[in-house]
């Protein structure tokens, strides 16, 4: 058969980083969709670090106007009221955080319900050329490190750049000596944490990038185990997972080591200014200059003022993480669909069946020629056989005429007009397909056939059944129709699976139907009774089969022998026969003549 898809091996494509300023503005983008959440939880915010401030302060009036003056009563009042202040901060900060949580999860829901979305919108050549655990890691892990950084790190860095807003000016406000000699430390932490943050965010890339290529040789070994057992290859895709593996563990080992050194080398730096602190105090102390009390607040406020400038390093440490995988989600949401309706397409209802094609010429690559120059029409209600060799592009032809792919040269006209002037949606509803490869979702028997025509009642589902011959085996399972499949349909058999999607294809009465190798894993048997109902199926509609077994297309009102991506002969069974051509050696050679 003609080469459905493109290539695509263990490993993915390498992920360039974007600018990172311009994907944190597409991330605001969506957080400000929650406007509403924002705002109760910048005003909790602001309730909190204003309770917050008001701690040091009151500690150093109860060492200065009660505990020094041994004012036991106004200790204890003064106490109670210090408890509420910490309470009632405790309680607006985990309010706070709740509020966050949802405005993440919201808008989380809303970007990755886009890039789902951007997936449907996409031809089969994007997918032909990525690693299917990759895009799968995009959805799942990309999308839950910005989730993280969202719901643990905004509201936070709101609150740790307006607490050191508000400890700067308190102390200022109380000695601008101490404050001048808190804030000396500053500078090297910030030029402490630049470094680190620049050296580590390469490494956050790559480790998402890793992760995403782990994924994907995952979900492809997962996917082939029946063939990599089949070939005795265990032991060789254990090796590449390993190395795959383990180039992820150094690269997750140089992101986390480098933004791991932030927290150590800021609270040594942080130590070393508390001392600072508490020295100068204690001189000023002893000069009279200042108070135990505006001491004791001070040393509150310092650690206060440290503590969110190491926040904020841990949390710039997270979004590095976070834009790394938001790039990726963002690569995908850029991406422009090679397959979109063109301005002022047509909707419609249904097709007489017409189709030409003139002129086709169509590579998956450009360098990769497959059609070259397939010229042939089909009336309405006509059945046409597609014949040839393996590769020889049969079913590239039912994929561009079912616009999964545009043509690189010609037209394919539908009802003598281009189908690129139709609504591809409209287009594809209208055509049944039955592929060799059948896939089934998980679910119910039922709910599987009912796929071809969602609006179906029970009895017009078991009718298709019945047509399709897969009334049979259904009814002697536990379950009969409410049988349930597993992903991909493990728990049937190759030929079961095909006759559910014949059934599926009954069901959606399409006016042009397409059968890629539909009974190639059926036994004669079965497939003698299913000629009955394929019969009755391409009855009054424009069908194209494409079989291996030649027996089977006896009766097409026209064959197309494809090599090489050319059609070679042109004609019905018996003109093809008579002109002991390419054909004639196909079927004899099937019947050993």
């Amino acid at each position: 058969m003609g080469k459905a898809r493109g290539p695509r091996g263990f490993g993915g494509p390498v992920v360039q980083a974007k600018n990172k300023k311009q994907t944190v503005k597409r991330i605001w983008k969506y957080l400000e969709k929650q406007k509403a959440g924002l705002v109760i939880a910048i005003l909790f915010v602001v309730l909190s670090t204003l309770l917050g401030l008001s701690g040091p302060y009151l500690i150093g009036r109860i060492i200065d106007h009660y505990i020094i003056p041994k004012d036991i009563t106004g200790t204890v009042r003064m106490l109670g009221v210090l408890a509420a202040v910490y309470i009632g901060s405790s309680l607006l900060t985990w309010m706070q955080t709740a509020i966050m949580i949802n405005v993440s999860l919201r808008t989380i829901r809303t970007l990755r319900k886009d890039l789902y979305n951007k997936f449907h919108t996409l031809s089969l050549r994007f997918f032909d050329n990525r690693v299917h655990g990759d895009l799968m890691s995009r959805v799942t892990n990309d999308i839950d490190q910005l989730n993280n950084a969202l719901s643990q790190s905004v509201i936070q860095i709101f609150n740790s750049l307006l607490m050191i807003a508000g400890v700067t000016i308190a102390m200022f406000s109380m000695n601008a000596i101490l404050a001048v000699v808190t804030l000396l430390i500053v500078p090297l932490m910030i030029l402490t944490t630049k470094k680190i943050i620049k050296y580590s965010s390469s490494n956050f890339i790559k480790r998402q990038r890793d992760l995403g290529e782990l994924n994907g040789f995952i979900e492809e070994s997962i996917s082939g185990t029946e063939v990599i057992t089949l070939f005795g290859k265990e032991d060789k895709v254990f090796s590449q997972f390993s190395t795959v593996n383990e180039r992820l563990r150094h690269s997750s080992m140089a992101a986390d080591t480098v933004s791991g050194f932030l927290g150590p080398i800021n609270n040594f730096i942080n130590n070393i200014g508390l001392a600072i602190v508490i020295g100068v105090g204690a001189l000023m102390a002893v000069k009279g200059t200042v108070t135990v009390g505006l001491i004791a607040a001070f040393v509150t406020y310092s650690r206060q003022f440290f503590r969110p400038i190491n926040q904020l390093s841990s949390l710039l440490n997270t979004f590095q993480s976070a834009i790394a995988g938001a790039e990726r989600v963002f690569e995908i949401l850029d991406e422009t669909p090679d397959m979109k309706d063109k301005k002022g397409a047509i909707p419609v209802d249904a097709f007489k069946g017409d189709v030409e094609f003139t002129d086709v010429h169509f590579g998956y690559s450009k360098d990769q020629p497959i059609l070259k120059g397939i010229n042939f029409t089909a009336s309405a209600g006509q059945t046409i056989a597609l014949v040839g060799p393996t590769g020889s592009g049969k079913t590239t032809i039912i994929n561009l005429l079912s616009r999964f792919y545009e043509v690189d040269q010609g037209q394919i006209n539908m009802d003598g007009r281009n189908i690129q002037d139709y609504k591809i949606s409209d287009l594809r509803k209208k055509i049944g397909i039955v592929l060799q490869d059948t896939f089934l979702f998980s679910g119910t028997i039922l709910e599987n056939i009912r796929y071809g025509r969602l609006d179906a009642t029970d009895s017009e589902v078991i009718e298709a059944a019945k047509v399709a011959s897969a009334h049979g085996f259904i009814k002697h399972l536990p379950d009969q129709y409410q049988t349930r499949i597993t992903t991909g349909g493990l728990n049937l058999s190759q030929g079961q699976k095909q006759l559910l999607a014949i059934a599926r294809a009954i069901l959606a009465d399409s006016d042009v139907l397409i059968l890629d190798e539909a009974t190639s894993s059926i036994d004669t048997r079965t497939e003698i009774e299913i000629q009955k109902g394929v019969n009755r199926l391409t009855e009054g509609r424009t069908s194209f089969v494409i079989a291996h077994r030649l027996k089977t297309i006896e009766t097409a009102d026209k064959i197309l022998v494809i090599k090489d991506g050319e059609i070679i002969e042109m004609g019905t069974h018996h003109e093809l026969m008579m002109s002991r051509g390419f054909y004639k050696d196909l079927y004899d050679s099937q019947f050993n003549i």
